[in-house]
């Protein structure tokens, strides 16, 4: 059978779709791929259904070689690229097109500055079981994926396919993807925790995504909040993108990862829209808020679900013209034999 073998596993690469929702009244979190769009854009590259499970991989990519057969994948995330290497050369495959790789091909995953994430489809999708209804990893509680964990070194990857189909690689040209100068909230449920000049001190304030966050969550650092009415509710539901202040005062977003229920305050909530921009932040990276009623939030979803569709019609076939790797170029010697401007290399 054709697998990927894991030759290194880079930070935190793990299988994720688009999420286990019909299990949070058991306790069980949703988990699922930070960034939701390119985990679509991947698979829409390799024909896979849209919200089917990839390979996500966190502030550094994993390096792999291929086993048994061949294999179309496609690599989706600003910035990221696939470096193949052939016979000691390597050679860059762009984001946002598919290409079809053989039994011992083997590649780098490189993540670009653009986003933390990155996201690996495989046609026919990854053999991983699903559990209660999702392949996504969760684990902190060794649930989903791949034995419910990180991959490692020796690894392998089963894929359902075990012959690419004959059609032309694709490519979605064009794509651009912008950081919201302030990413889109929702009051509530609980900002009448807070008084109003502590709720306006809150929207103009300038945070940064602290380096202590995980899928679980970002924890933003720059500005303390101090709570009108306590710090403890009763346990409620935690809605994905929930902005929940603790006792310290340090708001964190609550993501992928995130608790069931929780017992503070949440002052208020990312729409749903501006979700997959916010899972692409890096450590360091400014965040702000601004809020919006429902029928903006509303309107940003349909936006954002139309966008994805015009990606999805913008596919174009891969053309097999010659093209100039610049990459490869700036590796090798191309004046070679050339030791002094001034001398030949007989003298």
């Amino acid at each position: 059978m054709t697998a990927l073998a894991v030759l290194a596993p880079g930070l935190h690469t793990t299988v994720q779709d688009i999420g286990r929702f019909a299990a949070q009244h058991l306790g069980v979190p949703a988990s699922g791929a930070l960034d939701s769009v390119n985990l679509r854009l991947a698979n829409l590259l390799v024909e896979n259904g849209e919200t089917g499970g990839a390979l996500e991989m966190i502030a550094h990519g994993a390096r792999f070689e291929v086993l048994g057969g061949s294999i179309r994948l496609a690599l989706a995330g600003p910035q990221a690229r696939m470096e193949l290497i052939e016979n000691q050369r390597r050679k860059s495959v762009e984001p946002y097109e598919s290409v079809t790789l053989n039994a011992g091909d083997k590649f780098q995953i490189h993540l670009g500055k653009a986003s933390s994430v990155c996201y690996l489809a495989a046609e026919g999708g990854f053999a991983v079981p699903e559990v209660m209804g999702s392949q996504s990893t969760f684990v902190r509680g060794g649930l989903g994926g791949f034995q419910g964990r990180t991959l490692r070194q020796g690894d392998q990857i089963l894929v359902n396919s075990q012959e690419p189909a004959a059609r032309a690689e694709q490519a979605i040209p064009g794509l651009t993807f912008a950081r919201p100068e302030a990413f889109r909230i929702i009051l509530g449920p609980q900002d009448d925790f807070f008084d109003k000049d502590m709720i306006a001190a809150f929207l103009s304030a300038a945070f940064t995504v602290s380096h202590q966050s995980d899928r679980m969550g970002f924890r933003l650092s720059g500005f303390t909040l101090t709570h009108a009415k306590g710090f403890n509710i009763v346990s409620d539901g935690i809605a994905p993108g929930a902005i929940q202040v603790p006792g310290s005062g340090e708001p964190i977003i609550l993501l992928a990862d995130r608790q069931t229920t929780g017992g503070y305050p949440k002052i208020g909530v990312v729409i749903s829209a501006d979700l997959p921009a916010l899972g692409r932040l890096r450590p360091g990276d400014p965040v702000a808020f601004r809020t919006v009623d429902l029928e903006e939030a509303r309107a940003a979803s349909h936006e954002l679900r139309a966008w994805i569709e015009h990606a999805r019609t913008n596919l174009r076939d891969v053309t097999a013209e010659p093209a100039i790797d610049v990459n490869a170029l700036f590796e090798q010697n191309l004046i070679g034999g050339v030791v002094n401007a001034k001398t030949s290399p007989a003298d």
